[in-house]
């Protein structure tokens, strides 16, 4: 079983991870810690862990852990990170793990140093819903893939939410800007050369609150927008010369609506559809992370794929202030 520790008491741990962490077959959460011990004690009590820390710090040089999840601010991933695997423990951060490509050169020197395995939280990665979308594309169901379009919005205007404050690291590209481009290079296997991109940002929070991307990979182009002030949405469609993959909870698969992958046929009949009672994608993550850091063989979100994927969301930001292309 592999030990965890828990970085923080953030909302994600409380209400996702850690009670997919407790249900998972190979690890456990043996310890909370969190600058108010207090709190730390009470999450703790919710989800019967036998330890609780007043710090951080305190946590990591412990030897009830063997691995860390973080769900800090994302402002504090590269630190946290690092500290975490100086410390000898294994890392599971929250996405994004950085807001620049080139700060993770230094978590990938730290994994490299304590020979540990750090990997970046992209729970939809591991969920059964994207591994069929793969295995679609693959196989040749819808001919020559030729463009993809996604969509994921939600609405919050909360001035206490790090989603809107930006030294947090907060804005619609870095939370859910990362989802169409991960799971479109994940079922793919393709990266994109060049982009096209407009950003608006809030005048008020001055985070960026709506994006409308287009991704040419060469072979076919992803086209998508994201948006933290518009009326709830998430979609993913490939289109191909063949036929077309309709993905219908893409992103929040347990909690958003139907886990359907359905696959249409080039004359507009539906020839398959799939569902998933339950993917419970963050169990299948911390389960496929465990088996890891323990040393099996597994795929897993490595920090040189989360490089290459904050490589494409930079280039999005540099292409907002320009018209035309701008290589990834």
């Amino acid at each position: 079983m592999l030990r965890f520790g828990i970085l923080s008491t953030a909302k994600i741990g409380r209400e996702l991870v850690v009670p997919a962490i407790q249900d998972a077959e190979n690890c456990v959460v043996t310890a909370i810690a969190s600058r108010d011990v207090a709190k730390a004690r009470e999450m703790a009590d919710r989800f019967s862990v036998p330890h609780a820390f007043g710090s951080y710090d305190e946590m990591l040089a412990s030897d009830v852990i063997d691995a860390v999840y973080i769900p800090l601010p994302t402002s504090q991933h590269v630190e946290w990170s690092i500290r975490a695997a100086d410390a000898g423990k294994h890392v599971l951060c929250e996405k994004p793990i950085a807001l620049k490509a080139d700060d993770i050169d230094a978590i990938i020197e730290a994994r490299d140093r304590n020979k540990v395995v750090i990997s970046e939280a992209y729970m939809v990665t591991y969920a059964p819903v994207w591994r069929k979308v793969r295995e679609l594309l693959q196989s040749g169901a819808i001919g020559r893939l030729k463009m993809v379009q996604g969509s994921f919005t939600y609405f919050n205007r909360d001035p206490s939410n790090m989603r809107n404050i930006p030294e947090l690291g907060g804005g619609a590209l870095p939370d859910i800007g990362v989802y169409p481009t991960m799971t479109t290079r994940f079922a793919t296997g393709q990266e994109p050369k060049r982009v096209q991109a407009v950003v608006e940002r809030d005048p008020e929070f001055g985070t960026d609150i709506y994006s409308s991307v287009k991704a040419d990979f060469g072979e076919f182009e992803l086209s998508f927008y994201v948006s933290t002030q518009m009326a709830n949405r998430q979609l993913m469609v490939f289109h191909g010369t063949e036929g077309f993959i309709e993905v219908k909870s893409p992103f929040n698969a347990d909690r958003w609506g139907a886990e359907e992958v359905e696959l249409t046929n080039q004359g507009h009949n539906v020839s398959q559809i799939v569902r998933f009672q339950d993917s419970r994608q963050y169990k299948c993550e911390a389960e496929a992370f465990a088996r890891a850091a323990l040393g099996a063989a597994e795929e897993i979100v490595t920090l040189e794929n989360s490089k290459a994927n904050q490589k494409l969301i930079d280039a999005i930001y540099r292409a907002a202030d320009k018209d035309g292309w701008e290589e990834v």
